[in-house]
């Protein structure tokens, strides 16, 4: 007893003075100090999942807040304490956008040092907020981590909402690389993971604010019996069958044939080589496909452009694909409008072939969810009067397609997203026609082989146990694969490898409580937690 209760006392006691040292930290060594913070808690999302780097960096960030209170401006130091923490964090989580403008260098890469900082910069304004709100709110005590969770949480859903919203990387996020750790997400969908996430995070913080340390057991207590909740809730969902909304005919199930070509950014629009990489995906797609069986092929965004304008691809792929299959692809369209010319960032699809030996167009999808600056220029006259330019390879930029919508092609019934339309939870499909499966096609080549591409899969993750729906992600260099219905990768190919999946479609079941309330479920969670203190009197034991 003796061997150890010693080690445990030094251990707590060393704790306890770091964390004391931090609430005396003043001035420009508080911001950075709060930025090094976030810089570690970006390292809890893809690739490196260091989940332990949470309760450290957001214990620290509300640790670092007891001190602002001192301030000569307590409201500036809050303020400006949590934008250094989202500014670190959102820089060293995001480095990856700087490799988009390497792609054509000669006219974007000197754009990197401004734009880069700028964006992760602006992104930190919702940290900055949501610390300023939280000193407004709390009153000193264990019970102040309740309030600084509850207002992170919000200031992520204004992130995921204002001017278009872009919930990317939200600090759930982190617990989306594995299936199990993401099922609450089912019930209160990514904003609610987030709570959750950052009240387990900050129970260090709450543990340290008392000088009596017998109190320090307690809520590091809560917060591994939070954790351990949340691992049983996840391996009891996986394992419990769910039953499902709508299947498909068990006498022939159709397969999916999702392709990467691995085709370089580079290479896409040489002339010299786009019907080579063309006959490639071609070729790669018709050899996995089992012969004789009902099956949907799904190339990536931008595969090949104007397949959906070109009369000769109908026949083409009546010849160059089985009859019984089916072909989801991304591309380029241009079109008349009201007299204007408009450009699409589209998905077309071919159905099975028909009596005339084609494969007519089935439909056709225009990506609604357009990306600021790569899709489009917003605020267009102010930024191009001081030399600012959309990266998209056609005109003035895409035109955005009315939104989401559920297909049926050869039988499957599916809702196609594009690229980027599937970070934003809730916007899948029309809710009064859900799908069978959802279909991601998307280019991430842009990114390279870095962080960007596998934080797009856990989101695509998110949105399948959100949805209860199985998925289809065809990425032109990685990662592409199948998700089942409750976010396990059943097959994938990793960055920048060529290859393609094939298998059964997954089953879809029944929808979540998250997708059939929405938000609801977040709004009460929030309000659960940022009530929590005085409803247990935890307030008054500060």
């Amino acid at each position: 007893m003796s061997v150890t209760a010693h080690p445990q006392r030094s251990f707590v006691r060393f704790l306890a003075e770091a964390a004391a040292s931090l609430t005396r930290i003043e001035g420009w060594r508080r911001y950075g100090v709060a930025f090094g913070f976030g810089v570690l808690t970006a390292t809890a999302l893809a690739p490196y999942y260091a989940l332990p780097a949470l309760g450290v960096g957001l214990s620290g960030l509300v640790l670092l807040l007891d001190s602002t209170g001192s301030a000569r401006r307590p409201r500036w130091a809050a303020f400006a304490t949590g934008w250094a923490f989202g500014f670190g964090y959102f820089l060293f989580g995001m480095y990856w956008l700087a490799f988009a403008f390497l792609v054509q260098a000669d006219q974007f890469a000197w754009m990197i040092p401004i734009a880069v900082p700028a964006f992760t910069g602006f992104l930190g304004l919702f940290f900055g907020a949501a610390c300023l709100a939280t000193t407004l709110l709390w009153r000193k005590g264990p019970a102040r981590v309740f309030t600084f969770a509850a207002c992170f949480a919000l200031f992520e859903y204004a992130r995921g909402t204002v001017l278009t919203g872009l919930p990317w990387n939200l600090v759930g996020q982190s617990f989306a690389g594995t299936a199990l750790l993401a099922q609450p997400a089912a019930w209160v969908g990514p904003y609610g993971l987030s709570l959750l996430v950052v009240l387990l995070a900050v129970a260090p913080a709450a543990a340290f604010q008392r000088q009596d340390r017998s109190w320090i057991r307690g809520p590091l207590l809560w917060g591994r019996g939070g954790l351990a909740a949340l691992l049983a809730f996840g391996a009891i969902r996986l394992e419990v069958p769910t039953s499902a909304a709508s299947v498909p005919p068990t006498e022939w199930r159709p397969w999916l044939v999702v392709a990467q070509p691995n085709i370089p950014q580079r290479d896409k629009f040489d002339a010299g080589k786009m019907v080579p990489n063309f006959e490639r995906l071609v070729k790669i797609t018709t050899d996995a496909i089992p012969e004789g069986e009902r099956a949907l092929a799904v190339w990536p965004e931008n595969a090949f452009p104007f397949l959906a304008q070109d009369p000769g691809a109908p026949g083409f792929f009546g010849t160059a694909l089985p009859a019984t299959t089916s072909l989801l692809t991304g591309t380029y369209r241009s079109y008349q409008e009201d007299g204007t010319l408009r450009h699409g960032n589209s998905a077309v699809f071919f159905g099975p072939t028909n009596e005339e030996g084609e494969k007519p167009i089935a439909g056709l999808y225009d990506k609604h969810h357009l990306v600021p600056f790569g899709e489009y220029l917003p605020f267009e006259g102010l930024l191009k009067a001081v030399g600012l330019s959309q990266l998209a390879p056609v005109g003035d930029g895409f035109t955005p397609g009315p939104g989401p919508q559920t297909y049926n092609v050869g039988g499957i019934r599916f809702a196609p997203l594009i690229c980027y339309e599937d970070v934003f939870p809730l916007a899948l499909y029309p809710k009064d026609d859900r799908p069978d499966l959802l279909v991601v096609v998307t280019n991430d080549a842009w990114f390279g082989d870095n962080a960007g591409p596998k934080q797009h899969l856990d989101i695509s993750r998110l949105r399948v146990i959100e949805s209860g729906l199985p998925m289809a992600r065809s990425a032109n260099t990685g990662i592409s694969g199948v998700f089942d219905a409750k976010g396990r990768l059943l097959r994938s190919i990793p960055l920048y490898e060529e290859g393609v999946v094939t298998t059964p479609l997954p089953q879809p079941v029944a929808r979540p409580f998250y997708d059939r309330v929405g938000s609801f479920s977040f709004a009460l969670l929030l309000l659960l937690v940022a009530s929590f203190p005085s409803l247990s009197g935890l307030a008054r034991k500060g």
